[in-house]
């Protein structure tokens, strides 16, 4: 059975410092983004890369497709461990994305690494634990709609 989701947010430029774009130094390229469907949820305050004169404090679009990896191959990964029986007690990653930027400014992300570090509480299962990284990231939405590569190095220890 197909199904289809449809996800829809505002992005709002707030970054008008008076004179709007009249030159590439005149305005911040600070916005917000928020959630259509879903009223309530905080905004995202978000930026250009600080290299495009964005500030460090807020979030840029690049950061933000690297978590979205993330998120969504542990998303995947604790349901697949669940649904395997097995009990996750801990998970990080600290995952790392790299785009190169061509002589006209643009640009394309050429590989993401997510690097998860996972707790379970069988040491008879880290071998299964470990594996079902490879069935997440099969699964992952965000993954199967990238044209780059996503790595994974995992870590599974028994807690």
């Amino acid at each position: 059975m197909s199904r289809s989701h449809r996800y829809e947010v505002e992005v709002t430029w707030t970054g008008n410092t008076g004179s709007g774009t009249s030159g590439y130094r005149d305005y911040a390229r600070d916005h917000e983004v928020v959630g259509v469907d879903s009223p309530g949820k905080p905004p995202i305050l978000g930026t250009a890369d600080p290299a495009f004169r964005g500030v460090p404090q807020r979030w840029n679009p690049e950061e933000l497709l690297v978590v979205s990896l993330s998120q969504c191959h542990m998303l995947w990964y604790l349901a697949l461990c669940a649904r395997e029986g097995i009990t996750v007690t801990a998970y990080h990653d600290r995952p790392v994305g790299t785009m190169n930027e061509d002589a006209e400014g643009s640009g394309s992300f050429v590989e993401v690494t997510l690097r998860p570090q996972v707790g379970i509480t069988s040491g008879d299962r880290v071998d299964d634990a470990a594996k079902l990284h490879h069935e997440a990231h099969r699964m992952c939405f965000i993954a199967n709609s990238v044209n780059f590569p996503v790595l994974i190095e995992p870590t599974t220890e028994a807690s």
